[in-house]
């Protein structure tokens, strides 16, 4: 396992090359905020060559008009050899991101899954169906590629992300482009090494599977360009929002995740020490870095100090260290930069009238910053998401009133209850507007593997999930024989 970076290279139609162009900042080492070289990115003109690549793939049907056992049998051999470096990724990972290991770990099953559960949709006919119709003749069914695919993915969990999204487009028999977050390259790097060299084995053209590398000039690159076809981007509103557009102007899908304000509501029954620790984890997983993290922690005014002091003491309890250390809990932001922005949204709540509560203490060193819950805001002050380990704390008096802070923002992507009578939870739980609503937890894992990932208002459009994403980069085509029947009653 190395958590040594290797420098950032793209590739292209088959072929890999350092990048060189600037992108005007220093990547940092986490835990010390030393720097660890200058951002690059691809080259303009190699993007343009990675897209003429997957076009040209694309219209030669190399890939799409293989028989799907055929593609799930190179999907499976891509998980085998992804799996083998999975370690290395989850490293490399935890030094990029700051993430703890003991996170990165867990995480990089999805790494080599992803691949596995595409290739097992494949096997089982997913792309596939008939219906029968009336006079006994049946209505194919088959779901085709749209045509090259773009995979754009943040930098908090970039590699299992990237998996994830390159497995289902190239199951679909999408040309698939990556592009990782500028913050963050490495661990995809990784991942495409491993994938490129199963595809290259197997004699499959270059343009099948490439990684172009940038920020969000490269982004644009690929999404603005009208021969690729369709586009998965998770990352923030403001990039999905310019994404959104793109894909509108030349009428093709998108699928985004853009993050959350997530609530978790605790009902007046909830167990204290439950509550708290699901709101110290889900402030604190990833380091507060993710999507589905506690935005507002929504307490009965009766018992708001005894369940802010057992979060506050959770909080202070963890072990703080550096990503790579097996024993660490919590770890360094990003970047120097995102940790200003997140210290400032911090400091802008307690400028509306907020006491921030930060109990553990962290280095003075690196990109640390505390977990803090700001209490005393008014809610129209906490609506937007911060992406980071600060999280706003109102009370209620009735579960009307709890009810109406949990859907007081425009996000709508994860939602949380804890309570001690599960029936009573889910009935609140089934009055919260967010596509995923847990009762009584708080893993960063979904609550089936086939159920969707849908997100609501600002948190997205399109839904994710085992099945959905491999959908989202097929269009159906349906094929029939009609028959006698006409309209007027004639043959």
């Amino acid at each position: 396992m190395s958590a040594r970076p290797e420098a950032v290279a793209d590739l292209v139609d088959g072929h890999w090359q350092d990048c060189a162009d600037p992108l005007g900042f220093t990547l940092q080492d986490p835990a010390t905020g030393e720097p660890v070289g200058a951002a690059v990115g691809s080259d303009p003109a190699r993007v343009e060559k990675a897209v003429a690549a997957a076009t040209a793939v694309h219209e030669s049907g190399a890939w799409s008009e293989l028989p799907t056992t055929e593609r799930a049998d190179v999907l499976d051999a891509v998980a085998t050899r992804v799996e083998a470096a999975g370690a290395d990724i989850a490293a490399i990972e935890s030094f990029a991101t700051g993430v703890p290991i003991s996170q990165t770990m867990p995480l990089s099953v999805i790494l080599g899954g992803a691949f596995r559960l595409a290739a097992m949709q494949l096997r089982e006919g997913w792309l596939s169906s008939a219906m029968p119709r009336e006079d006994g003749r049946l209505a194919h069914v088959d779901r085709l590629p749209w045509g090259p695919a773009a995979c754009l993915v943040p930098w908090n969990a970039p590699a299992p992300m990237a998996a994830h999204k390159a497995a289902n487009a190239l199951a679909a028999g999408c040309p698939t482009i990556v592009k990782p977050s500028e913050y963050a390259p490495y661990g995809t790097q990784l991942l495409a090494r491993a994938v490129h060299a199963v595809l290259a084995e197997a004699g499959l053209p270059g343009g099948l599977f490439q990684l172009v590398h940038g920020d969000a000039g490269t982004g644009a690159r690929l999404v603005g360009d009208p021969r690729v076809r369709a586009v998965s981007f998770t990352g923030g509103l403001a990039g999905g929002r310019a994404v959104a557009a793109a894909c509108a102007y030349d009428i093709k899908p998108v699928q985004l995740e853009l993050g959350g304000n997530n609530p978790l509501l605790v009902l007046p029954d909830a167990d204290t020490a439950a509550a708290a620790r699901a709101a110290a984890d889900l402030l604190t997983t990833l380091n507060g870095q993710w999507c589905r993290a506690l935005g507002r922690l929504i307490v009965p005014a009766g018992r708001a100090d005894e369940i802010l002091d057992a979060a506050l003491s959770r909080l202070a309890a963890l072990r703080v260290g550096a990503p790579l250390d097996p024993d660490t809990d919590f770890g360094p932001l990003v970047h120097s930069g995102h940790r200003d922005r997140v210290a400032a949204a911090r400091d802008a709540l307690v400028g509306h009238g907020g006491t921030a509560h930060a109990p553990l203490t962290v280095p003075g060193h690196g990109n640390y910053l505390s977990p803090t819950l700001v209490t005393g805001v008014d809610p129209g002050h906490t609506t937007h998401e911060i992406f980071g380990p600060v999280a706003a704390v109102h009370t209620y008096d009735t579960v009307d009133e709890a009810v109406a802070l949990a859907n007081g923002t425009p996000y709508g992507l994860e939602a949380y209850v804890s309570g001690t009578d599960q029936d009573a939870a889910l009935a609140v739980a089934r009055r919260l507007r967010a596509g995923e609503v847990k009762v009584n937890g708080s893993s960063v894992m979904s609550l089936h593997l086939f159920t969707p990932r849908p997100a609501w208002g600002l948190s997205g459009y399109s839904e994710e999930g085992t099945a959905e994403t491999l959908r989202f980069f097929t269009n159906p085509r349906v094929v029939g024989v009609e028959g006698g029947f006409a309209l007027h009653g004639r043959p």
